[in-house]
């Protein structure tokens, strides 16, 4: 993501955080904006032939009942986005019903509710709430158009117009619950997020390509790379040493890093000794089969300086660590 506009993204932040008023007075400037913000193509205008309207504002979708519901923002095969417009608390000479201070400017409409009241946290929740039926109703010929095997978009998208976006997400595409992404801690982005460029990556790929998040998807990804470098270290010790050996050598690494990872082993101990030892590769082979030999009986590790418990099963009965570059 590129970071040559600092000054685009310092003015959006600071032209859209004293918004106010309702969601429909804002919303699509703002999300037309913030589109340049992440360098990706804004809305298209809508056409009279809905089969095309695959990216616009206000897509018109069937509900139960015969009603039919606009979505706030829709990109096909992509997202299903809800607008909302919230508000920072008043100052006291701003609330309804007080005086006003000589000179003072006129009171800010609330929108949706104050941001950080529970009204808010029930009014961004109904939001979600209505994405995701808008989501659930799409028609047939909508999901089968969507391309990548058709489906429901995978991701949901809650915004409190000039203050946040959530993220939600179903990637299996098949009607379940949108669930907060990555998970409950994080799904959750402000304006001033938006400085960071891994943030502005995230939600470009959001508009372009979301099924690249997919968890599963990126396990595959990452698990196709470490395999990858692991048969290359293995061919590469494999023209020193015996395959048995090379094979036996690298299950005790990764038991080691497994075992730390999981809390027998101090949390980042092992990382911290390999670390250690790139500078020193000499030793690698000696201080290893000692920690081995440790993990194999149980002790005090001279090499971790903590007591360790016994990793029986005989991984560790023979602890020979072969030499390393």
């Amino acid at each position: 993501m590129s970071d040559s506009h600092p000054a685009l993204i310092d003015a959006f932040i600071q032209r859209w955080a004293a918004s106010g008023a309702a969601e429909r007075a804002n919303y699509q400037l703002f999300l037309a904006e913030l589109c340049d913000v992440l360098e990706v193509p804004r809305p298209d205008p809508q056409v009279a032939d809905d089969a095309q309207n695959a990216y616009v504002f206000e897509k018109p979708t069937p509900l139960p009942h015969g009603a039919t519901g606009r979505i706030d923002l829709y990109k096909r095969g992509c997202f299903v986005l809800e607008a909302k417009q919230g508000s920072d608390a008043w100052d006291a000479d701003q609330k309804p019903g007080f005086l006003k201070k000589p000179g003072s400017s006129p009171p800010r409409r609330r929108g949706t509710a104050t941001r950080g009241t529970a009204t808010w946290d029930t009014a961004m929740e109904r939001a979600r709430e209505q994405a995701q039926s808008y989501a659930r109703n799409l028609p047939p010929t909508e999901l089968s158009a969507a391309g990548s095997g058709g489906g429901r978009p995978p991701l949901l998208i809650v915004v409190d117009v000039g203050a946040t976006l959530e993220l939600y997400s179903e990637f299996t595409r098949t009607g379940g619950a949108y669930l907060a992404f990555p998970d409950p801690q994080h799904h959750r982005l402000t304006l001033e997020d938006l400085r960071d460029p891994d943030v502005r990556a995230l939600l470009a790929t959001v508009w372009t390509d979301p099924l690249r998040l997919d968890p599963a998807q990126r396990s595959a990804r990452v698990t196709r790379t470490i395999a990858g470098q692991l048969a290359a270290l293995a061919r590469s010790l494999e023209a020193s040493h015996p395959p048995d050996d090379v094979a036996h050598f690298l299950m005790r690494c990764l038991f080691t890093m497994f075992a730390e990872d999981v809390g027998l082993l101090p949390n980042r101990s092992f990382t911290q000794l390999l670390a250690d030892l790139r500078h020193d590769v000499a030793s690698f082979p000696p201080m290893i089969e000692h920690l081995w030999r440790t993990m194999d009986t149980g002790g005090f590790s001279v090499i971790l300086r903590t007591q360790i418990p016994r990793f029986n099963g005989d991984l560790f009965a023979d602890a020979t660590a072969l030499p390393l570059d």
